[in-house]
């Protein structure tokens, strides 16, 4: 038997005990007599978030490929069990074995969003491993970051030891083998950590110091160990039809956020948004082959029970063999229950028409996301969207049945105007109207149309990285002249609007672009009672606040100024192979409302053709 780290009085007292017992079907467990490494991979979140999450799957099936590694998972625990572990010592466990982490090797967190960023020093603390790099022994696991907030590590430097840049297929086989022959050798923590840093793509933060001018700007960013590179080049897996896939995935025993197979049918996106980090990031965009994703389909399905299959990507419209691939799964799955899901979407007659195959019309509803409400400023973040598409689309969908229909949009982009705000719900009248010219008896009754904006938050290694953003308050300014433009329109009885949380968006913005000093805040705030901060729950804006203050920390130095395009900034010493001149160049152009052609139209020069393969070589 098992014995779990958890007893039944405890297990009987918290909700949703599945959270920690583990050994759910396709969990991998080894002898431990018989592995060198031991790596607890950590989603910084509850369970069930952290199981829908790709990429952790892709780590561990390749982690347990190899023998002489055993690769377990850790999820934060919630507010419920945080509680008991901090009132009776318990240390915080890792699901298969329900050993303590910090027996561990290596702890890997996967950092995916900027507001999880208190549920790591959580997760550090209840596994008793202390919180600061710098006071890390010989006794402690070496603490690893990856996920695309590590495209500015900086806010987490002092938290961490190793951060891995980009796609981790490709040197974690390397870095494994580094930390055994250390191991084997006898070497110090230190001798391990100059030795990951000869390895490309590994950022050692302890290795690097950065000094701020008087106006608080970064005025360098220098390497104080001989081993550590000046620049960190990204890693990116060329060939993802032959790289390692979960064909097995753990299935949790509870209902996770995303319960279904995931194909991930392509990595990165030709489209160029020039406020998408992901787009930039995941550049060039990289193809599966379609045998091999139907072979995994047919694997997936029989390895897991699923009921659904969800096609993963940033724009799955692009894929090149969408529509085989989409015929091949329903007549494959004909008749067994099993739905076919076609998330990022663009709603065009044949996205339509495969809908209609796979989805309950009477009760679906289809999602567009136009961002912003006047063609103006779709030219500005270059969508690549005019009104016609989006009205043409929306009519396709109403004549095939569909009445309800989900728009997305963004508030606070830059340059925008009020009269762009309200043309946020103009538009959303429009689609409604468009309903309404079908004849009455052909319509699915009554027509439902929901706007939702989230407020725009610059990131790094976009052309939107040097904007400036608003303040709280003027966020939630412009979604209320939004919200009384909505109350305007003719259809307004057919209109819902909402919008995210401004505190939020503020707080990301800050720990987006952050440097090393903003550190001290996330700390400060999860001193003062912060977790789950993306969770409206437990969010609460006045510990944050008082965490600024209480540090000194300026919260508008971060936010509001728009950064000169030859400041230095603290994610600078990463190369991404989209080159920072066509980020300027998109800025500019972002200025003028220039639109800048998608990959396959016409190539842009942007830099990632220097990884050799994937669109920019396709023909």
């Amino acid at each position: 038997m098992r014995k779990l780290a958890l007893n039944d009085e405890i297990l009987l007292k918290i909700e949703k005990p599945a959270r920690y017992i583990g050994n759910e079907v396709n969990s991998v467990m080894k002898d431990l007599e018989k592995v060198d490494v031991r790596f607890a991979m950590c989603f910084p979140d509850v369970y069930e978030i952290g199981m829908s999450h790709l990429g952790i799957q892709i780590l561990y099936a390749l982690f347990n490929k190899r023998e002489d590694v055993w690769c377990e998972r850790v999820y934060s625990p919630w507010l419920d069990l945080d509680k008991v572990m901090r009132e009776q010592s318990i240390p915080l466990f890792a699901l298969e074995s329900q050993d303590p982490i910090k027996e561990f090797d290596f702890l890997g967190i996967t950092i995916q969003y900027e507001m999880c960023y208190t549920n790591i020093l959580q997760v550090l603390e209840l596994s008793q491993i202390p919180v600061h790099a710098a006071d890390r022994t010989e006794e402690h696991p070496i603490v690893i970051g990856g996920g695309p907030c590590t495209y500015n590590p900086e806010p987490l430097a002092d938290f961490f030891d190793l951060f891995y840049i980009g796609e981790g297929e490709t040197v974690y086989n390397e870095l494994l083998d580094t930390y055994k022959q250390c191991k084997a050798e006898g070497k110090t923590r230190l001798e391990f950590l100059e030795a990951a840093a000869d390895i490309e793509g590994i950022y050692v933060p302890q290795f690097y110091e950065a000094s701020y001018n008087a106006d608080g700007t970064l005025q360098t960013f220098s390497v104080i160990n001989n081993h550590a590179p000046e620049k960190i080049k990204k890693q990116v897996v060329m060939d993802v039809t032959e790289s390692v896939y979960p064909s097995a995935p753990v299935v949790p025993y509870i209902k996770a956020t995303q319960d279904r197979v995931v194909l991930e049918i392509q990595r990165g996106c030709i489209r160029g948004c020039r406020f998408c980090q992901a787009g930039m990031i995941y550049r060039p965009t990289r193809e599966r082959d379609i045998e091999k994703l139907k072979s995994y389909a047919r694997e997936m399905i029989k390895n897991t029970g699923h009921e659904e299959i969800s096609l993963s990507s940033l724009s799955s419209s692009d894929y090149s063999q969408l529509e085989e691939l989409v015929t091949f799964l329903i007549e494959e799955y004909q008749g067994q229950g099993i739905n076919i899901s076609l998330p990022s979407l663009r709603i065009d007659a044949f996205s339509l028409d495969v809908m209609s195959k796979v989805q309950d019309i009477r009760k679906s509803s289809l999602t567009f996301a136009p961002e912003a409400g006047s063609q103006r400023m779709r030219n500005v973040i270059n969508k690549g969207l005019t009104e016609e598409d989006i009205i043409n689309g929306a009519g396709q969908a109403f004549e095939g049945g569909w009445s309800k229909v989900k728009l997305y949009f963004m508030l606070g982009l830059p340059t925008e105007t009020e009269e762009d705000m309200k043309e946020i719900a103009r538009l959303s009248d429009r689609v409604a109207r468009r309903y309404y010219e079908i004849p009455k008896e052909q319509r699915n009754g009554k027509c439902q149309i929901t706007a939702s904006s989230s407020f725009f938050v610059p990131k790094p290694f976009t052309p939107f990285q040097w904007a400036p953003m608003c303040t709280s308050e003027e966020y939630v300014h412009r979604a209320s002249v939004v919200k009384h433009e909505f109350q305007q329109q003719l259809n307004r009885k057919s209109l819902k609007y909402n919008w995210h949380e401004a505190d939020v968006t503020v707080l990301e913005g800050v720990f987006a672009r952050g440097d090393r000093r903003t550190a001290a805040v996330i700390e400060e705030a999860y001193r003062l009672g912060c977790l789950y901060d993306s969770w409206t729950e437990s969010f609460n804006n006045d510990l944050w606040m008082k965490a600024f203050e209480n540090t000194g920390t300026d919260i508008e130095f971060y936010t509001l100024r728009e950064r000169d395009t030859k400041e230095l900034l603290p994610w600078d010493f990463i190369e991404i192979g989209v080159s920072k001149a066509f980020l300027k160049k998109e800025w500019e152009r972002a200025k003028e409302g220039i639109i800048t052609p998608n990959c396959r139209e016409n190539c842009s020069g942007c830099g990632a053709a220097k990884f050799g393969g994937g669109v920019c070589y396709e023909g």
